[in-house]
């Protein structure tokens, strides 16, 4: 392979990254790698070239380039990434000045994207309002509830909605990267990067992998035994009856109390937690998928397959193959 920047020219594409404090520097300079690798195979064949642009924001508020793959300064970058980090997402004040650059560059037709939990930078420009957007399945929630207006779907490994593109949990910024080049450069070249780099051009969900993190800081004191008495069953058979029992409460306000405290129905909440069993004995055990259903509850092995591919968009056989351990571990039923 010969040097990217000796191939640029006229139909260069700029993809720039956010920099800011504790930014996930794998993601920053992964993604720049991907992007050069992509670069070298469309110009060695005739196509255009990506040029990857660092950017900072100085002591003077301003933002300008603190590193970048080819010497000549060029116009608006086509596309502006924000990238999550491993502290957790930015507060509202540090968001801010980020924020209001990020809107000014989309108003003049930057497209705008983010990873992980850099979602919450993109949500501060208020131009996610009203649109679909991921983050990491972990920050879901708090992404939700400090931006209410944002339709946030935690099961998307990207999001693409035109001029605004979010990308899930930590290492989904490659799907985000073969994302942007299969939109910059062409599909042959995305198929290309991807073989070169041993990663999975398409065909993944954020809810493959994402474990059933249940709402617990609520302040509803029957609700919480109720969810703790449903823990301890390890998501065994139950009814609403016997919920409302341990919680004291008439079932139509167990119901209701239970939906607004955990922001799921008690047989959605339920169901997560038998597929989280379920998952666990897929992933460790070689049971039959007919004992698994059995075990977390379910009489009907059809109910049971249907209700897991709803939760995790993969048949129990599909699972197992993708995620068993490859050994044998006794995992109490």
């Amino acid at each position: 392979m010969t040097s990217a920047s000796a191939n640029l020219g006229p139909h260069t594409r700029e993809i720039g990254l956010v920099l800011y404090r504790d930014c996930q520097a794998a993601m920053v300079h992964g993604i720049t790698d991907l992007f050069t690798i992509a670069s070298l195979f469309s110009t060695r064949n005739g196509g255009p070239a990506l040029r990857v642009s660092h950017w900072q924001r100085g002591e003077d508020g301003t933002f300008a380039r603190c590193h970048d793959t080819a010497p000549e300064k060029t116009g608006e970058p086509a596309v502006l990434i924000v990238p999550g980090r491993l502290t957790g997402p930015a507060d509202r004040d540090e968001a801010a000045p980020y924020a209001d650059w990020l809107r000014d560059r989309h108003a003049r037709g930057t497209t705008l994207a983010s990873n992980c939990g850099g979602a919450f930078i993109l949500a501060a420009t208020g131009l996610l309002d009203g649109r679909p957007a991921t983050t990491h399945w972990l920050f879901a929630r708090e992404l939700q509830d400090r931006f209410p207006e944002v339709r946030v779907d935690a099961d998307g490994i990207v999001i693409e909605d035109g001029d605004l593109i979010t990308a899930g949990g930590l290492m989904a910024w490659t799907d985000l990267g073969l994302r942007l080049v299969d939109r910059l450069l062409a599909p042959t070249v995305t198929i290309e990067t991807a073989k070169f780099l041993l990663i999975d051009p398409a065909g993944r969900e954020q809810r493959h992998y994402s474990s059933f993190a249940p709402r617990l800081t609520h302040g509803d004191e029957a609700i919480l035994k109720v969810q703790h008495w449903l823990q301890s069953r390890a998501g065994r058979a139950t009814n609403l009856a016997e919920m409302a029992q341990q919680a004291g409460l008439e079932e139509r306000t167990l119901q209701r109390r239970f939906k607004a405290a955990t922001g799921m129905k008690p047989i959605e909440y339920v169901q997560h937690l038998r597929i989280g069993k379920a998952r666990e004995l897929l992933e460790f055990t070689r049971r039959p998928i007919d004992q698994v259903a059995w075990t977390v509850g379910y009489e009907d092995a059809t109910a049971f397959r249907r209700t897991f591919h709803r939760i995790l968009g993969l048949t129990p056989g599909d699972y197992r193959a993708r995620f068993h351990s490859g050994a044998d571990l006794a995992v109490a039923a």
